[in-house]
């Protein structure tokens, strides 16, 4: 079935107050094929390079909150335009990229529509900007605050070992050791390992 398609104006829904002009002349400016999709849990977005003869191709997942939408789409941008400047002769998450990404944050933020707290998360990572948002742990903790609550849900990093949880598909967990960056757990149904993010969103059992 093919994608519905929306008039640009149906963007600001997504998008803070005061962001909307900048982003659609990034769109504009780089005839950017823009595709909003259902929420989906392990993608944020994505950049596609342009086909022959096809525009430059962004997807950003429809059930983030504003300010993660916002800088998904930036983090995309700094795809676009590094491929544009260097096509594919530089790292995807180089120091190029890294650059573009952190000048677009700047840029964003001088329009004074973060507030305070996700603009001191947003200048760590401009520092030290990572492949992916969730990899930036201080500015996904930041950003959560504007989800919609949901009751009972907490960081995997927040939990004790040994906690058991479930997650969105109502797989349940123990918490195990944390390994480098990243908590195993074990699936009680299947003893099976899994690694998670300290930054994926689980909801507590009570043993």
């Amino acid at each position: 079935m093919p994608k519905e398609k929306q008039p640009i104006s149906t963007l600001q829904q997504y998008l803070p107050t005061g962001s909307y002009n900048l982003v659609l002349y990034y769109l504009n400016h780089y005839k950017v094929q823009l595709t909003i999709t259902k929420d989906r849990k392990s993608i944020l977005g994505n950049y596609k390079t342009p086909l022959p003869n096809q525009n430059h191709r962004i997807t950003i997942n429809g059930g983030l909150n504003k300010y993660s939408f916002l800088i998904t789409i930036i983090h995309e941008l700094a795809h676009l335009i590094t491929f544009e400047q260097y096509k594919h002769t530089v790292e995807p998450h180089g120091k190029q990229w890294q650059t573009c990404y952190a000048t677009l944050l700047q840029e964003f933020v001088g329009l004074q529509i973060f507030p305070n707290d996700l603009v001191i998360a947003i200048q760590k990572t401009q520092q030290s900007p990572a492949a992916s948002t969730c990899a930036e742990v201080h500015l996904t903790k930041a950003l959560s605050k504007y989800d919609a609550h949901k009751e009972g849900y907490l960081f995997i990093d927040n939990l004790p070992v040994g906690t058991t949880f479930t997650t969105d598909d109502n797989r349940i967990f123990v918490k195990g050791e944390k390994r480098r960056t990243r908590h195993l757990a074990t699936e009680v149904a299947t003893k099976k390992m899994y690694l998670f993010s300290g930054v994926y969103k689980v909801k507590v059992i009570d043993n």
